[in-house]
């Protein structure tokens, strides 16, 4: 008796229901893009860094990868917000057409899946009837596809935030490498890439829900290989002479 009252609080009467997935979408983008600006543009300032010591030359290389990461990332994410929502209206446009021709067909696939919850069979009937008289397209677009129509996410949106948190992120590295004297670039570089991606690792897992120790480390290894690698390669142009 107690597992009715959980499955009908996902419907309209709950505010954060409504408003979750956009927001996870919001906040995905946002630190992913702040994630990828430390990452790339530390590689990449660094990598320049290792085989010249041309402050004009690092600073207008850091320049042109935000610039064209932050475009890459809003076109990439505008992309694929764009695709989720078309999806979604093409799923909800269907099950509008299929409550208007196959009611009663739509009214049991409704209770059936009130009944795999775990309701019986009379209540899941009982509840799936009063749902579907109160808002049938509703109901069914609740139970069935997790969607709320008033609510889908704006790929405007996504690449907007998910472009300016990457230039946000960027920040940490032109800085760490452009103010330090020469001698001290890439290890003050390096701590500062370090320190920044501890905290997107942290961020990321309490969005998701996720372990903090594990996503740290994950993004932390990756961002200190990126940089290493990139440093490696600097200095064996740097040795070659070019």
């Amino acid at each position: 008796m107690f597992s009715m009252p959980i499955n009908l609080s996902r419907h309209p009467k709950e505010p954060h229901a409504k408003s979750s997935s956009s927001k996870l979408n919001w906040l995905r983008a946002s630190v992913l893009g702040a994630n990828d600006g430390i990452v790339s543009i530390s590689g990449l300032v660094v990598g320049v860094a290792g085989a010249t010591n041309t402050k004009s030359a690092i600073l207008t290389a850091g320049i042109a990868g935000v610039i064209a990461g932050s475009l890459s990332m809003a076109a990439g994410e505008y992309i694929s917000v764009s695709t989720q929502r078309d999806t979604e209206r093409a799923l909800l446009k269907k099950e509008r057409a299929e409550l208007r021709e196959l009611p009663e067909q739509e009214l049991a696939e409704l209770t059936g899946l009130y009944r795999a919850k775990g309701l019986s069979a009379k209540t899941a009937a009982v509840v799936a009837k009063e749902l579907t008289t109160h808002d049938a397209f509703a109901a069914h677009v609740d139970a069935e596809l997790g969607i709320d129509p008033n609510n889908l996410t704006n790929p405007w949106h996504a690449a907007i935030a998910s472009a300016a948190s990457f230039v946000a992120g960027s920040v940490i590295p032109m800085l760490a490498i452009m103010i330090p004297p020469q001698s001290s670039r890439i290890p003050v570089t390096f701590v500062s890439v370090i320190v920044a991606l501890v905290a997107t690792g942290a961020l990321s897992a309490k969005a998701g829900d996720a372990p903090i120790s594990r996503a740290i480390v994950r993004v932390v290894t990756g961002g200190v290989l990126a940089m290493s690698i990139a440093f490696v390669v600097g200095r064996l142009f740097n040795v070659a002479g070019i």
